[in-house]
């Protein structure tokens, strides 16, 4: 046979098959979503000159705005820029209404209206945040330039209403119409992946192989993942009918995968706390139920977990759970046969009631994943949604900031009646919203200034060098495309995306010719000038004016993380373990993303959250075993042990609100009296984790005390004054 040639044998070959696969998968992304953004821009900005409407590059501007590389994600920021355009243009024709003929009182609610939906974009989160930005520097952007000519104030907003919407719809076509990636299938690639590096994760910890670098960076990634996936999950309701009609299990399995994080960190913390007190023979007496559930995992461990795979998984572990009180009844026999101490005994039993209520949780997990194979089922029925969390302060510090922008660039523009003071202060506008919701806002509005005088410099060459050579709309396009290239290459590039947004939109406000072009370079220049301030001055205003990456937010947030214990304590017992498990969350990730080039404050951020995440559920867990009592006179709230408990609970909200040393002492002693307590009450049934809720109440007790002596955790700098507390009777 003869041999193919040299170029014929690299075709059939796999290498550059794998190569070019690679490619697709992460640059050929990025080139796919550039070229659909060209498409949309293009064609909008076709259909609204053929439409005569008064400003095409208002729909060109909304396209780069909603474009992402995701349909689902398309669909849901074009639906909330649509609402918060309509928001925006009714509060503008109010403003106009009651104020045309005062500037300075105009001016005054506008930068109250503009701080306020800054603020909201704070407080929210996704594309609901991009919603409140809309609201916002719409009403500036339609109602600045409306001041010279109020009666003509509502067509402005009608007008800026439908180039909106023909942006939107535009973009959405295409979008959908042309290699569409879709969230939904980010989304169950993200569910299918994760629970497989989630259970590599948890057989290296019951192996005892896992390190502590390594066990709170896979934590971090398992926040942002939960956080993300709330994210996908509200986008997904948007793009898939399919996803939409299993949205209440999708919540409940985020849900339900934070739950299993805590429980396995909880248990891992206290088997890392055994190890290092070197107290082996309570960690052999462990172990055999441990390696039975590392087993059961390993089938499943740094793999997709498809929904048939969950099923098989469920299955297993409920065999596992079904077997495990008779195997920890053998295993205590055999480890009082060495005559342990009670403060072994109970490492042993709380051990156990941490397993077993995390395979428990894994099992109701498990169940749930694999439920996302049906049209319909009954764990559809989910009424414990994700909750965030956002300081109330860094909320007010954004509004409070836009509004002070507003009015000094608005009090300039007036006193110096500056022709291009109007786009000045609502560039301003558009820029502090866009950047309120960044976790450094001071950068992204620095960048977009970057992004708009590379627009500036480029725009003078094409308006003026460029446009009055070229007819017809096919030669406009070839002369924008570079620009709209580059600018949405830096913008798909994390790193740079300020100064890609800064480009597409504030070239296209400056450069990209109306249906009736002018072409005015005194305007030009002074337009431009005045874009870049604006924008420098949100960038010093966001370094300056109570900036969100400082410490005074990280310590707000810190204390907003502790406080979540008292939440636990005092909060409605529906749904708040869930509510709990994503606020806590929520607030670490923020926290996080803030502390970002600071690691020494993101790993004490880390250690509070597991302080918190360990004692806050087993406080929960105390609560709903007191809630789910039988009558009985060993259970009735007038026991000294339902009292001690009770204490206890009030020296912890000290504790979590003052962290100090006597709050640390009297919190350990609280929690020494709830555990005597609860061991000297007597109990009809039998002494089994399985029977018995008052084995279980003191092997909670037990883990809060372990968790508040945890050298790892941020209070461990506290416990010079407790080296006298004694252990637990």
């Amino acid at each position: 046979m003869t041999p193919l040639p040299a170029p014929l044998r690299w075709l059939h070959s796999l290498e550059w098959r794998r190569g070019f696969f690679d490619w697709a998968r992460s640059d050929g992304v990025t080139w796919v979503y550039i070229f659909k953004v060209l498409i949309a821009a293009f064609l909008t900005l076709w259909l609204a000159m053929r439409l005569e409407l008064p400003q095409p590059r208002t729909a060109m501007i909304t396209v780069f705005i909603v474009m992402q590389p995701q349909s689902g994600q398309v669909f849901a920021k074009s639906f909330y820029r649509f609402l918060g355009t309509l928001a925006g243009s009714a509060v503008m024709v109010l403003l106009i209404a009651l104020f045309a003929q005062n500037t300075e009182l105009f001016l005054g609610a506008l930068a109250i209206w503009v701080g306020i939906c800054t603020a909201g974009a704070t407080r929210n989160r996704n594309f609901r945040a991009y919603g409140f930005v809309l609201a916002g520097y719409t009403a500036a952007m339609v109602g600045l330039p409306a001041l010279a000519h109020p009666e003509g104030a509502f067509m402005a907003a009608v007008w800026r209403v439908l180039e909106i919407s023909l942006g939107i719809l535009c973009s959405t076509l295409v979008s959908a119409a042309f290699l569409p990636q879709t969230s939904s299938a980010a989304m169950r690639n993200a569910l299918y992946q994760r629970f497989g590096v989630f259970a590599l994760f948890v057989t290296d910890g019951l192996r005892g192989r896992s390190q502590r670098e390594g066990f709170e960076a896979s934590n971090v990634r398992f926040i942002a993942e939960a956080v993300g996936l709330e994210g996908l999950r509200s986008v997904t309701v948007f793009e898939d009918p399919h996803m939409r009609r299993r949205n209440g299990r999708l919540s409940r399995l985020n849900s339900e995968f934070m739950s299993i994080t805590t429980r396995f960190n909880a248990l891992h913390q206290l088997l890392e706390r055994l190890r290092t007190d070197e107290a082996d023979h309570v960690v052999a007496a462990i172990k055999p139920g441990l390696q039975d559930l590392a087993e059961v995992l390993d089938g499943f461990s740094g793999r997709a977990l498809t929904s048939p795979d969950a099923a098989r998984l469920a299955n297993q572990l409920s065999a596992y759970k079904d077997g495990l009180p008779a195997k920890v009844r053998s295993l205590r026999a055999t480890f009082q046969e060495g005559e342990p101490t009670e403060a072994e005994q109970l490492d042993f039993h709380t051990a156990y009631e941490l397993l077993y209520r995390f395979v428990d949780d894994l099992h109701n997990y498990a169940l749930t994943h694999a439920s996302l194979a049906d049209h319909r089922h009954a764990r559809e029925d989910w009424d414990e949604p994700y909750t965030p969390k956002t300081n109330w302060l860094a909320c007010a510090a954004s509004g409070i900031r836009a509004s002070f922008i507003l009015v000094v660039l608005g009090s300039y523009w007036v006193a110096t009646a500056w022709p291009s003071g109007a786009t000045m202060t609502l560039i301003a506008a558009a820029t502090v919203g866009l950047s309120a919701a960044t976790p450094n806002p001071k950068r992204m509005a620095f960048q977009m200034a970057c992004g708009t005088l590379i627009g500036a410099l480029v725009g003078f060459v094409e308006m003026f060098f460029v446009f009055p050579w070229i007819d017809g709309f096919p030669l406009l396009c070839t002369m924008l495309a570079p620009v709209i290239i580059f600018g949405a290459f830096l913008a798909s590039r994390p790193q740079y995306a300020g100064v890609g947004v800064g480009l597409l939109i504030f070239f296209s406000t400056g450069s990209v010719p109306d249906n009736l072009t002018i072409y005015n370079p005194y305007t030009f220049i002074n337009d431009y000038i005045a874009m870049v301030i604006g924008m420098l001055v949100c960038a010093a205003a966001g370094a300056i004016i109570l900036p969100p990456n400082s410490r005074w937010l990280w310590r707000r947030l810190e204390q907003d993380l502790r406080e979540q214990v008292v939440y636990a304590i005092s909060g409605k017992l529906k749904g708040l373990a869930s509510s709990f498990e994503s606020r806590t969350r929520d607030l670490l990730h923020q926290a996080y993303g803030l502390a970002v080039g600071q690691p020494q404050v993101q790993r004490d951020l880390l250690r509070w959250m597991f302080v918190v995440l360990e004692v806050g559920h087993a406080i929960i867990e105390l609560r709903k075993e007191q809630a789910i009592l039988p009558v009985h006179p060993a259970y009735a709230q007038s026991q000294p042990w339902r009292q001690a408990i009770r204490v206890m609970g009030r020296s912890l909200v000290r504790l979590f609100l003052q962290p100090s040393a006597s709050n640390l002492e009297r919190g350990l002693v609280a929690v020494d009296h709830a555990i005597s307590r609860v061991q000297a009450t007597d109990e009809p049934f039998a002494p089994h984790f399985d029977t018995s809720a008052l084995r279980r109440v003191k092997s909670y007790l037990h883990f809060i005390r372990t968790s508040l002596l945890d050298p790892q955790s941020p209070l461990a700098a506290l416990k010079g004054a407790t080296q006298g507390a004694t252990h637990a009777p």
